[in-house]
């Protein structure tokens, strides 16, 4: 085999390790996101599982037998909208079919605007469980407007064609939107230190976490990338 020939199998055994490395890692962030979903969408799916049952009403599920309809749009909504807005950070899913973005995002901003309404609605209407309290109120008030706003303004901007903006703001949605998630894992410590049902502050501190932590990581992320954006222009 002369050097030439194994100089081009050798360039192309590496530009195809290079370009497997990038699918894989294109697919990391998604598949993170989902798997960060499970939990809560379990979790739901359970839920509507009991209501189509008729299972034991207890205190804890009697607000959602009196009046269902809510917690099914919320439950629906927010597993579409967490598991096709992971797929939307795909940069491979972008390239392989160009308008796939674009009509995922028409299934997806609906949801999140159902997913948060319906939330809103319980939040308002829904007596509260036993564990909850004013400042979970409060927080469960604030992030849902906050990601209403957030959706209002990533279609304001892709209207306008701002590109940049659409994305931040769809981004800083999908983190609040992705907030049940990590609430399962700002949980974790409680359970494995102290075991059983925390109290009212506890429990607000917790949920309160889960909201921050995925909104702080959208910002880091967020300006991480318009920084690498800023170096690469001259």
């Amino acid at each position: 085999m002369s050097v030439a020939v194994r100089t081009a199998l050798s360039d192309l055994l590496i530009a195809n390790a290079i370009t497997m490395h990038s699918k894989k890692s294109n697919w990391l962030v998604p598949t993170a996101l989902i798997a960060l979903s499970m939990v809560p969408a379990l979790a739901g799916t359970i839920r509507l599982a009991q209501l189509a049952s008729n299972a034991a009403i207890t205190p804890e599920n009697a607000r959602f037998f009196a009046s269902p309809l809510p917690v099914l749009i919320h439950v629906t909504s927010v597993i579409v909208y967490s598991v096709l807005g992971a797929v939307q950070f795909s940069a491979s899913a972008r390239r392989v079919r160009r308008g796939w973005h674009r009509t995922a995002g028409r299934i997806l901003i609906p949801a999140g605007v159902l997913a948060a309404l319906s939330g809103l609605w319980m939040t308002q209407c829904y007596p509260w469980p036993p564990g909850d309290g004013a400042l979970l109120y409060i927080e469960r008030l604030v992030f849902g407007c906050a990601m209403v706003l957030s959706i209002a303004l990533g279609v304001n901007a892709i209207r306008r064609r701002d590109f940049v903006s659409h994305g931040a703001w769809m981004t800083r949605a999908y983190a609040i939107g992705l907030g049940a998630g990590t609430q399962v894992l700002t949980h974790l410590p409680w359970v494995v230190l102290v075991g059983g049902k925390p109290g009212e502050t506890p429990r607000a501190v917790m949920m309160g976490a889960g909201w921050v932590i995925n909104v702080v990581v959208a910002e880091w992320l967020l300006r991480r990338r318009v920084h690498r954006s800023r170096t690469r222009d001259p």
